[in-house]
């Protein structure tokens, strides 16, 4: 096709003659020149009677609203009550023009994502300046056609990308307000999936949520280095006090092939906050992890054995669909619940089991001695003084045993009060230590127990003798719990932006099955003991506003107890 030396317009006389040509000739050319582009556009718009559809790229929003000609033209058009309908992909540099578009020439615009090529359709005619041209001037030559076939091509083309577009609205107010697209992806490539699924987890704020197929996966996943992140971001975490702790779920199927995995998570997870929790889940046919309720990543599985994670999967579906991602979050939610819901049944009727075992073993044992030394005393009355001290000694144990169930009443009723008064910390422990430093050295079997204090002098507005009840709690467990020959137990106390508290021991360290579980009522492995002293010493804690926690020392000899208070409360 050669240019034609005839402008278009020049087969124009008016609207009918226009149409009357349009009816009767029917052609396809290219035209060359910006003069003649411009010309034939302003032509095509007097054509029109009914509709103009118009696709065109980025750059072009800003010539229609920046020559007057097509401007003016376009306007008298939708005066004339032609419906002018425009897609283009809508950006940051041509949103204003965007904007002028929609509030004052066209009567619809819509936003595609990458559009490329330009071109203008109406009921019988079709028009497109080429797509390559100088940056901020119109094209030098475009395609001309009024065939029915082209058009009818050419209109089904733009039906269907109207089709697939979005409101130019929507996507205004993205740009404006800063606000993510949203997307569904289908990833084939198994590299990107990893990719993705790495940088998810690696750039969580406050929730990763885990759905893992089969007991394999945890392994897979482990091997990216994923759960070590989230170790080290959790216990970043806590040193910083918790404020921004993000909160980790999985739920996989446990066996023999990943228990290394989970105890390692919960031996490496500093503090008791069960801030990455792990429950028994079934095997499934797809894994999928939730990030901070924003995007999820879903993958089926293809190979339940493979070594790694990117030979394992098939298909992925990555998104950032809110009511998707609502969705697949209501659905974890729902099989946490249920598994949790079982567990704990589960595990709270082992430790009522437990606790009504070891309340009547520690009940029996001073009331049986009491009832022993009694008769012994009431049968030898001269011998009095050698029966009265274990008399005192299994009452004083009985008594703390009535007060400790008293306590736990008091806080599940919520009515543990405090009486708050200022006072020196350093007097309350110097009081404790000293105390268990005089018991230490009466028995024989701990008379190697040292216990190590460096007086400083902090002052306190809290309820003395609850904090006073934590300490002695925290010490009288390290001592039992501490190896008797040679062992050592530090008691520290320091004062920064909060007052904390730790008592560090030599002994056997924290069990990894008692770990998670710490502070819960009726939470122990002792063979004596009924587990309810750091469960009431969380609650005074927390009652004062401050936070209690405790980790296995990194020597692996031993473990650490800590809580914090505010300074002025």
């Amino acid at each position: 096709m050669t240019s034609s030396t005839t402008p278009f317009s020049a087969y124009h006389v008016d609207n009918n003659s226009g149409n009357n040509y349009a009816n009767s000739v029917k052609k396809t050319k290219v035209f060359h020149g910006p003069e003649k582009v411009i010309d034939i556009a302003l032509q095509f718009a007097s054509n029109a009677e009914n509709k103009i559809d118009a696709c065109v790229d980025h750059t072009r929003p800003s010539l229609i609203v920046k020559i007057r000609e097509i401007k003016k033209a376009f306007r008298a058009t939708r005066k004339r009550g032609v419906k002018l309908k425009c897609i283009t992909e809508i950006t940051a540099e041509n949103v204003s023009f965007c904007k002028e578009l929609l509030t004052s020439i066209v009567d619809e615009l819509r936003h595609l994502d990458g559009i490329k090529g330009n071109f203008y359709v109406s009921e019988r005619e079709y028009i497109a300046p080429a797509a390559l041209h100088e940056k901020g001037k119109p094209s030098s030559q475009v395609i001309y056609s009024n065939m029915k076939e082209i058009v009818e091509e050419q209109q089904y083309i733009f039906d269907t990308l109207w089709n697939k577009s979005i409101s130019a609205e929507d996507k205004i107010k993205e740009i404006e307000q800063g606000i993510e697209p949203e997307y569904f992806r289908v990833i084939n490539d198994n590299e990107e999936a990893t990719h993705i699924l790495t940088d998810l987890t690696k750039h969580a704020q406050r929730e990763i949520l885990f759905l893992l197929p089969n007991d394999k996966s945890l392994t897979r996943i482990d091997r990216l280095g994923i759960f070590d992140h989230l170790i080290d971001k959790c216990n970043e975490g806590i040193k910083g006090k918790g404020e921004d702790m993000i909160q980790v779920k999985i739920i996989c199927p446990l066996s023999d092939a990943n228990l290394n995995i989970v105890n390692r998570i919960l031996r490496n997870t500093t503090g008791t906050s069960n801030n990455i929790r792990i429950v028994n889940g079934s095997d499934s046919s797809f894994g999928m992890v939730i990030v901070d309720n924003t995007k999820f990543l879903k993958a089926e599985i293809r190979e339940p054995e493979a070594e790694q994670f990117s030979e394992a999967i098939g298909l992925s579906f990555y998104s950032n669909s809110k009511p998707s991602v609502e969705s697949y979050k209501l659905f974890f939610e729902l099989l946490w619940n249920e598994h949790t819901t079982n567990e704990q049944f589960k595990l709270s009727d082992k430790m009522q089991k437990e606790f009504i075992n070891i309340a009547a073993h520690e009940l029996r044992t001073p009331t049986q001695a009491i009832t022993g030394y009694s008769e012994l005393l009431a049968a030898e009355p001269e011998n009095g003084k050698m029966f009265v001290n274990p008399i005192l000694r299994n009452s004083k144990r009985l008594q703390r045993l009535s007060e400790d169930i008293l306590d736990v009443t008091r806080i599940e009723s919520q009515s543990l009060k405090l009486t708050k008064e200022e006072f020196d910390l350093n007097d309350v422990i110097l009081s404790i230590v000293g105390d268990y430093r005089s018991l230490l050295l009466d028995n024989e079997n701990n008379a190697n127990l040292n216990i190590v204090y460096e007086p400083k002098s902090i002052i306190v507005n809290a309820d003395k003798g609850r904090i006073a009840q934590v300490v002695s709690n925290l010490l009288s467990n390290a001592i039992k719990f501490t190896t008797k020959e040679k062992g050592t137990i530090c008691v520290m106390a320091e004062k920064d932006s909060e007052i904390i508290v730790g008592v560090k021991d030599t002994g056997q360290g924290i069990d990894l099955e008692i770990l998670p579980k710490l502070f819960r009522k009726f939470a122990t492995k002792s063979l004596s003991g009924t587990g309810l002293g750091l469960f009431i010493s969380k609650s005074i804690i927390e009652a004062h506003g401050g936070k209690i926690w405790a980790e296995n020392n990194s020597d692996g000899k031993g473990a650490t107890f800590s809580f914090s208070v505010p300074i002025t409360q």
